[in-house]
């Protein structure tokens, strides 16, 4: 049975955010917020907790998976980024865009695409979400929370309880966050391209629809 933290959305409590973040660091799978929509997410390093994540989403081994990032710093140690990306990465974040980019040897083979050997990453600009990143010291593992066969993520945090009580360890209710996904934009060629319109302006990057 998950656990439920009713937590500020501005001014979250510290001892929620830090037995949030025991969770995670035990292998837990956790329900929380982001200034796009709610996300799944767990420790970095916890392949379980990973195919957890895979077989509520339903996603096969190529889709990516998300690290979220606390700042530009802990992005730049995952993924390579030159003087060119660090400006365009500067200009959107923290916001509610996911980066494609080329992965460094420090992110596990499991991760990354099996192709490209990219991996997804984003900082976001919400309170809760940015308190537990600090608390924990290090990425999330995440995936928008939107299950098989529904058109939009969920966004009812007593909805989330019900529907995933058995396969979640942990909800984070901090009221509605929102229904729309983040922009996903990949960088990892000449030009930015956008693999998917949503929350965040593509404008800053110069590309459209």
């Amino acid at each position: 049975m998950a656990q439920y933290f009713v937590i500020h959305p501005t001014h979250p409590q510290q001892r929620l955010i830090e037995r949030a973040a025991d969770i995670v660091r035990r292998g837990g799978l956790i329900v929380y917020p982001t200034d796009s929509c709610y996300a799944l997410g767990c420790h970095v390093g916890d392949k379980e907790a990973m195919e957890r994540i895979r077989a509520i989403r339903q996603v096969a081994a190529g889709h990516h998976l998300t690290l979220v990032c606390r700042d530009l710093s802990e992005i730049a140690r995952y993924a390579r980024v030159d003087n060119r990306i660090y400006r365009l990465l500067k200009a959107a974040t923290p916001g509610s865009f996911t980066f494609i980019l080329p992965a460094t040897r420090e992110v596990p083979r499991r991760l990354r695409n099996p192709r490209r050997k990219t991996i997804g990453l984003r900082i976001p600009d919400h309170p809760v979400a940015q308190a537990l990143l600090a608390e924990l010291g290090e990425p999330l593992l995440s995936s928008t929370l939107m299950l098989p066969g529904d058109a939009l993520p969920m966004n009812e945090p007593e909805e989330i309880r019900v529907r995933l009580e058995d396969r979640v360890d942990l909800v984070m209710d901090t009221g509605s966050c929102g229904i729309q996904a983040t922009t996903v934009v990949d960088l990892t060629g000449e030009d930015p391209v956008l693999v998917r319109l949503g929350k965040g302006d593509a404008r800053l990057f110069g590309v459209t629809t």
